[in-house]
């Protein structure tokens, strides 16, 4: 516990043999990873958060772990061959979730079959290994959660960055709209001004003082 407690990392393990699971777990947590294991394709969707409201009312999920399902998974580990959904199928779900597809996925399996290795890696798999599992397999898995963990780092970093220069441009907008209320503002103001300045000049005009006609006073002598 203490071992795992220290864990920088968390990994997910997915094997559908409870033997191959327990193996990979114990692997796992000598290397001083935190490890979640599950029993399925399903139970990884579920726990991932990826799995479909019918699914995941099916049954109760089955997840050993020592940590809450909130703690984020820095690597996926998962057999080949399951029943139901196979490895193959949960790596393609991954890599087609926007949100999870950064997640480094490792395939591991019992048979050498080079077109189904293939297959996996050029969907996206970081690693193939064939079972049994070994400690030397497992320290292969460093790399890949550096990588996936510095890619999130310049992610961060990039958004970060940019949560200033957005708020600049917020603010920006921000006084140009008031500029432009003002302008219209102002707009308004001057058009109803010379509206009343024509109104007037037409009463003034229209007045019985300025319409009465004038008639001379002087009287013509005979």
């Amino acid at each position: 516990m203490g071992m795992a407690a220290e864990a920088q990392f968390h990994v997910l393990a997915v094997d559908d043999s409870i033997i191959d699971r327990k193996l990979i777990e114990s692997l796992l947590k000598t290397s001083s990873y935190q490890v979640t294991t599950v029993d399925s394709g399903s139970k990884a969707l579920e726990f991932l958060g990826l799995m479909e409201d019918e699914q995941r009312n099916s049954s109760p999920p089955s997840v050993s772990s020592d940590f809450h399902q909130e703690l984020e998974v820095n690597l996926i580990i998962t057999d080949y061959c399951m029943p139901g959904m196979t490895g193959y199928d949960l790596l393609k779900k991954i890599k087609e979730s926007s949100s999870l597809k950064d997640i480094p996925v490792v395939i591991m399996s019992s048979e050498n079959v080079p077109s189904r290795i293939s297959r996996c890696l050029e969907e996206g798999a970081e690693e193939f290994f064939l079972k049994p599992v070994k400690l030397s397999d497992v320290k292969k898995l460093k790399p890949h959660l550096m990588k996936g963990k510095s890619r999130e780092q310049q992610l961060q970093s990039h958004q970060e960055q940019e949560q200033p220069q957005q708020q600049k441009l917020q603010s920006q907008q921000e006084e140009e709209s008031l500029e432009l209320e003002a302008e219209q503002e102002e707009s308004v103001k001057l058009e109803s001004q010379q509206l009343n300045n024509k109104r007037k000049a037409m009463e003034e005009g229209l007045s019985p003082e300025r319409t009465r006609p004038r008639y001379g006073t002087g009287l013509t002598m005979v």
